[in-house]
């Protein structure tokens, strides 16, 4: 019966990819951006289905098992804290740029150089996030359906690969909204039947009241926090939460979308760390993940299913906006650069895009192989992200300061220092590090966690001590025929397409460029 309702959950998204396709109407734009039609709502929900994933799903409940419940709510909470950021702080400025890509961003404050800095740090990033939604995809369906798990990994990735080759974002919308229905009656049910069944229990030390887990060292505080802090900060420059921000109706839209993904992941997502903690006192040791003992166990089958469909619609659906995100950023920042885009028709791009996202695809497939880690991946492709562009990032989007040399400083000390202490130290997140360890003497566990922090500091101070000495020549500006070609779906439908008009937009601060920056 599981085993059943995994097909079926792969056909429907199958069908919805497909479906959608007849959006697309062979426009670049609304293949990756939707038109920028989407309203508040879908953007949510669009956004929700980014950050609630496999990753955030097994691997927080393996967490929370092994170590505690604030251990696996540290993942939706800090999920959680970057979607009211970007709510509060990020979306609407971001949406009024009417850029296509995080990329595209950086080379308006940053040039050409921070352009292609930038595509590629993100995409090494979300490569690894990636793998971690197809690593626990192949290990549900290998545990479910008894399919072999590298079997399951080139399927899952067949399946997503093909339906976002035809339906692009509009794809990601309607296979989303199926995954928020889904997901909300699988979660809410699940911990329903924890509170009226069993009821909430835990081990000792690992429960919701047990605080020492948020306040003391040796009990995992310094891990939790670094958790939050990574995915609070390191989530504001996604590739597809900048896509899916920029697919929105209206800047306006795209704040409120983000607020209510902020409250929508913590309602779904933060129970499920107590339920965890529950299932670990009720089954002991289990053989694979946590969560799929309690699905094949105490948890009435109903309830089983949906929220397996749940877990299966969502990796699925993040792999796909990770494949489109990438690949635009492919064709249109790194091969051809944004400023050449413009001289591309709207067919060329669109074939290019899609072209591009099959090697995509592949290195995916590669690294999900090599690499069996779920949820420690969705926090180390954040970490990396937090010692490298979230500083420039924030810092060109609300001050003046926009530095090619302190972006490029920045990132050489924030990302190398963060590498060093990744590979001696010997855990990662509280788990082991089998993913790079060099024995040694110097470093141990105890600097799990604060490395995080410290490669982030360095960066942001980096940034902030250059680009402040640096003085001001001229503004790093896209000109206005970079942006992506977006249509509205009437206008798609016309012989030919006017230009949209230019929108009414807040005003960029005039940033500081150095003296190696692009005009």
């Amino acid at each position: 019966m599981i085993g059943a309702s995994i097909l079926l959950t792969v056909a429907v998204l199958l069908l919805l990819g497909f479906w959608s396709a007849r959006r697309v109407r062979g426009s670049a734009g609304n293949f990756t951006l939707a038109g920028r039609t989407l309203t508040a709502p879908i953007v949510a929900i669009l956004l929700m289905s980014q950050v609630i994933d496999s990753n955030a799903t097994v691997g927080a409940a393996d967490l929370s098992g092994g170590f505690g419940f604030w251990a696996g709510a540290a993942m939706p909470i800090g999920l959680a804290v970057s979607m009211l950021l970007l709510g509060l702080f990020v979306a609407k400025r971001v949406r009024a740029m009417e850029l296509s890509s995080l990329p595209s961003y950086f080379l308006q404050r940053f040039g050409r150089p921070g352009e292609l800095l930038c595509s590629v740090l993100a995409i090494v990033c979300f490569g690894i996030l990636m793998a971690g939604n197809l690593v626990a995809l192949g290990l549900l369906m290998e545990y479910f359906a008894g399919v072999p798990y590298w079997l399951s990994i080139v399927i899952v990735a067949g399946v997503a690969l093909a339906y976002t080759l035809v339906g692009g974002m509009f794809a990601s919308v309607y296979t989303g909204v199926f995954l928020m229905g889904v997901m909300t009656l699988g979660f809410v049910g699940l911990s329903l039947w924890m509170f009226m069944g069993p009821g909430y229990s835990a081990p000792e030390g690992l429960g919701v009241l047990d605080f020492e887990q948020l306040t003391q060292s040796s009990a995992g505080s310094v891990v939790n926090w670094a958790t939050i802090f990574a995915l609070g900060l390191g989530n504001l420059v996604a590739i597809d939460v900048f896509q899916r921000v920029s697919s929105s109706r209206s800047p306006g839209g795209a704040r409120a979308a983000g607020i209510m993904a902020a409250i929508g992941t913590v309602v779904l997502c933060v129970p499920l760390a107590a339920v965890a903690v529950t299932g670990a006192g009720l089954l002991g040791d289990v053989d694979g993940p946590l969560l799929f003992g309690l699905l094949t166990g105490p948890v009435p089958q109903p309830i089983a299913i949906t929220v397996i469909a749940a877990l299966v619609a969502a990796s699925l659906t993040t792999v796909s906006g990770i494949f489109l995100a990438s690949s635009s950023i492919i064709v249109t920042n790194i091969f051809t650069g944004a400023r050449a885009t413009a001289t591309i028709s709207r067919t060329g791009l669109l074939s290019a895009s899609r072209y591009a996202m099959v090697p995509v695809a592949v290195i995916g497939i590669i690294v999900a192989l090599r690499v069996n880690h779920t949820g420690i991946l969705l926090t180390l492709a954040f970490d990396l992200l937090c010692a490298s562009l979230v500083a420039p990032f924030l810092f060109s989007l609300w001050t003046r300061i926009a530095s090619t040399r302190a972006l490029m400083i920045s990132t050489v000390l924030g990302l190398g220092l963060r590498m060093v202490l990744f590979v001696l130290t010997p855990t990662i997140y509280g788990v082991e590090n089998t993913l790079l360890y060099l024995p040694n003497d110097m470093i141990g566990v105890e600097m799990d966690g604060w490395s995080t922090f410290m490669a982030a500091a360095v960066s942001a101070i980096a940034y902030l001590a250059i680009g402040m000495t640096d003085r001001p020549r001229h503004q790093v500006g896209l000109p206005a025929a970079t942006a992506m070609p977006v249509q509205s779906p009437e206008a798609a439908a016309a012989p030919v397409a006017a230009p949209a008009p230019a929108p009414a937009t807040e005003p960029m601060p005039e940033p500081v460029s150095a003296s190696t920056s692009s005009g």
